[in-house]
């Protein structure tokens, strides 16, 4: 070799070194694909730009119905892990063979408010649920997404669900549900209090009591096993994140670091 090409290699040599330890995420970053339950999408978000400042990975998420996310994920989808707003799904997915033995644990408690976007039409004892001259109220579908499984749940309690008829609408998720209030197509809504937290709006709402229905209990699991998701599952488990699901709306468990 030549000296001319030989000072060439060196040098490409130093400079690869420079970057990389300038840049170390130039290597072995791992990219993963999360799907997510619609509920939870503002603060995963802000969750994933939390891990990827301090992480060398990068987080596709994708948001929608847990029910919609399970069929996908049994089909085959190309998930990486699943955050679920039940607890049912990711279990179902371990029990299957299909998520990663011992990945499941709860990440939220969700909780679910009465809202209309016209100040002072809900009560402070939600009696607008029986009384009220409402046309519509929404609530996500029952089916599909476990805050409309809730919100049935709630209704039964109250003793006013076989009573609803044509005046409930029906939300493929609750970010529809919400979406029918905040439009205006529907005076009521059961939706989740993150929604409020997040995008805070004149209105009237009611904090139903829990013991009107169970507990949302939101589990994530791991679907495919690598450093990527791995590093995710475990910063989930971070005060850091904790805080920020806090700060959205939720109520946490305590959860020990692996």
């Amino acid at each position: 070799m030549r000296p001319a090409e030989r000072n060439r290699g060196c040098y490409g040599a130093t400079l690869l070194a420079i970057l990389l330890l300038l840049f170390p995420c130039l290597l072995f970053a791992g990219q993963i694909r999360v799907a997510t339950a619609s509920n939870f999408r503002d603060a995963m978000t802000a969750i994933v730009v939390a891990f990827e400042k301090q992480s060398r990975h990068e987080v596709i998420l994708i948001s929608g119905s847990s029910g919609k996310h399970y069929a996908q994920i049994v089909n085959g989808a190309p998930f990486d892990a699943f955050f679920s707003a039940d607890a049912e799904r990711p279990a179902r997915l371990e029990g299957a063979g299909i998520a990663v033995s011992g990945s499941r644990f709860t990440y939220a408690i969700g909780r679910l408010v009465l809202w209309s976007h016209r100040s002072g039409y809900v009560d402070s004892n939600g009696d607008v649920l029986v009384h009220g001259d409402y046309r519509f109220l929404a609530i996500a579908n029952p089916e599909l997404a476990p805050y409309g499984r809730a919100a049935r749940e709630a209704l039964q309690s109250l003793g006013v669900w076989e009573r609803l008829g044509g005046r409930l609408v029906r939300g493929e998720n609750i970010n529809q549900a919400f979406q029918f209030v905040h439009s205006g197509n529907a005076e009521l809504g059961l939706i989740a209090v993150s929604q409020l937290r997040a995008a805070p709006t004149a209105g009237s709402h009611w904090l139903l009591p829990q013991p009107l229905y169970r507990a949302i209990e939101q589990q994530a699991v791991m679907l495919r096993d690598n450093e990527a998701t791995r590093d995710l599952m475990s910063f989930i488990r971070s005060e850091e994140a904790r805080r920020i699901i806090i700060d959205h709306g939720y109520d946490t468990v305590e959860i020990d670091t692996p």
